[in-house]
């Protein structure tokens, strides 16, 4: 059987912290000195007593602990520390394998224990096994959330001026801790553009939690965003503790109660969380992210919105476009939708030809990409376009989109369409002549 080196966990331990928990200076500095090359953070603490001060300060996803030391035994500490509030894995470190302890060990909540004496391979083990335990336990819940929630995903599509625009401030905001509100109409994109920002921020390897604060029942509000000790004294973590080093995006702002704004208002100043029925605040590492179509400045002038709250979530604006000042990223967009919806369904593509494709161009969209998403996927399932959608055209695939002639007629339609059929209005905004509209609408039958 091959033998495993010291490198192999190196994966596996990266991006956690760890506190050890030991009276004797020389167990702490051989703990440390495995730990500290494959670990974000690595802290030590002679006693209880230390390292309750520690968990106070910080946030560890690890602690390893000792279990006879002065001033009681790490067991009773643990037990101690849940009640508080403790959000850390835990591995035992004892010379005593009897059954006793290893039954106080388990309801105590601990994850592994660990005899003495042992190598550095065995402690790098348990380590990287009690982790890994810990994030699938995480990736579970919020995979399960998601899905539940059915939370939009896919790419932020589109080469139009106004999404352009919209990823290069987001590639300016990745590397920053700034908060970042998204505003714009409903369907128009603000959760994809928060996932775009979290993925290309050095957070993209950590969670990314969406909360709709309009969906969720006003009892349950804290409990399912900060956590809450349980009777047994163990911590059932909350969103913002589950997506702790990455990402949380609140949508709806606008809808959100009033004690969930004073309850926020203090974790974004703080940086802080407290669960319900904890003793003690857990510091948080989070990137927070707001979105709503509602008019914030309007509902903090009629009181319905903290202005502080306000004033602290508004640090940074991106107002996400409509999708009719985006109209040249239609096709793309339908065309991507199709191919998407064909492979998820297990249905036939519909073809798009020169004639559908014009028609969704001109057509306004009040209801945004999800109108036109919406509609692809109903498509597909019907297997044919709603008549103010349908073409008889037979030009299709990539020529229909990609002709050059017919990207010119649908983009100088479009513009056509925005001037009410003006035609010098059309060739003043298109920089050419109005002979040039004429010429052009005189070959298209429209």
């Amino acid at each position: 059987m091959a033998t495993s080196t010291m490198d192999d966990y190196g994966g596996t331990l990266a991006g956690a912290s760890v506190l050890v928990i030991d009276d004797e200076p020389g167990m702490r500095n051989f703990l440390t000195k495995i730990l500290e090359p494959r670990v974000k953070r690595v802290e030590e603490a002679g006693s209880p007593k230390e390292a309750t001060l520690k968990l106070d300060e910080a946030h560890y996803d690890l602690v390893i602990l000792d279990n006879l030391m002065p001033g009681g035994t790490g067991l009773d500490w643990v037990t101690e520390q849940r009640r508080k509030g403790f959000f850390a894995d835990t591995i035992l470190i004892t010379a005593y394998a009897d059954l006793e302890t290893a039954i106080a060990a388990l309801r105590a909540g601990v994850s592994d224990f660990v005899l003495k004496p042992f190598r550095a391979n065995q402690i790098l083990s348990a380590v990287a096994r009690t982790l890994d335990r810990k994030y699938l336990r995480r990736d579970n819940t919020l995979l399960l959330r998601e899905l539940h929630a059915g939370s939009p995903r896919g790419k932020l599509l589109g080469n139009s001026q106004a999404l352009t625009d919209v990823r290069s401030m987001l590639a300016r905001l990745a590397p920053l801790p700034t908060p970042v509100l998204f505003t714009g109409a409903s369907g128009t994109g603000k959760e994809l553009a928060a996932r775009y920002l979290h993925q290309v921020s050095d957070r993209a390897e950590k969670p990314f939690v969406a909360v709709n604060c309009a969906a969720i029942a006003p009892d349950r509000i804290a409990s399912e965003l900060f956590g809450v000790v349980e009777d047994d004294d163990r911590l059932k973590p909350g969103l913002l503790l589950l997506a702790d080093g990455g990402t949380l995006f609140l949508d709806e702002v606008a809808q959100m109660p009033d004690q969930l704004q004073a309850a926020l208002l203090r974790v974004l100043e703080d940086k802080r969380v407290r669960p319900v029925g904890a003793e003690r605040e857990i510091p948080l590492n989070l990137r927070f992210l707001f979105a709503t179509n509602a008019d914030l400045d309007a509902a903090v002038a009629e009181g319905q919105f903290r202005a502080d709250l306000y004033h602290r979530i508004n640090v940074m604006r991106i107002e996400m476009p409509p999708l009719r000042d985006r109209s040249e990223d239609i096709v793309e967009l339908a065309a991507f939708f199709m191919q998407e919806f064909a492979t998820t369904l297990g249905m036939p593509r519909l073809d798009l030809d020169e004639e559908t494709l014009l028609k969704l161009r001109r057509y306004d969209w009040p209801g945004n990409v999800r109108e036109l998403k919406n509609l692809i996927e109903r498509s597909v399932i019907l297997g044919e376009f709603p008549e103010e959608f349908a073409g008889s055209g037979a030009v299709t695939g990539a020529q229909a989109i990609e002709n050059l002639d017919l990207v010119m007629q649908r983009h100088i339609l479009h513009v056509l369409d925005l001037c009410d059929g003006n035609r010098a209005e059309a060739a003043r905004r298109l920089g050419v002549s109005r002979k040039t509209i004429d010429r052009k609408m005189a070959v298209w039958v429209v």
